[in-house]
């Protein structure tokens, strides 16, 4: 069984990075993995990210982008409140994370995951009650 687990934004991008094959694949079955047990978890900062970076970077079509963005709110969604942005600020300020990262660790955390999968986070490192998890390295 899948712990609950949220997905930052570059996990997902990976699923449409046609020039990362192993990351696209891996982020493939983690993604398909976790909506078939019902234990993926984003944030309306993650939707907006991913549309932003695959239609920018990745060139994907605006209305496919639309559409996976449909699939992935099919996840849990979290929505932050002014708290959310405060504390995210507070972890920013004590851990030296971007912002960013920060939010993306608090909406983890408000939403219940006992994981984080990102690249972008130290990988193995537990804050406030959530391992990150870079699911690219070897495990």
């Amino acid at each position: 069984m899948s712990a609950r687990s949220f997905f930052d934004t570059n996990v997902l991008v990976y699923a449409d990075d046609k020039a990362a094959p192993a990351k696209q694949r891996r982020a493939i079955d983690l993604v398909a993995e976790h909506r078939r047990a019902g234990t993926g978890v984003v944030s309306l900062q993650v939707l907006q990210e991913y549309f932003v970076t695959v239609t920018r970077k990745l060139h994907v079509d605006a209305r496919i982008a639309r559409r996976k963005v449909e699939l992935l709110a099919e996840f849990d969604v979290a929505a932050p409140e002014v708290a959310d942005i405060l504390a995210a600020t507070d972890l920013h300020l004590l851990h030296g994370f971007s912002f960013w990262d920060a939010l993306v660790l608090r909406s983890a955390k408000q939403t219940g995951c006992s994981v984080l999968f990102s690249e972008d986070l130290q990988a193995a490192r537990e804050l406030d009650g959530v391992l990150v998890v870079n699911p690219f390295r070897s495990r």
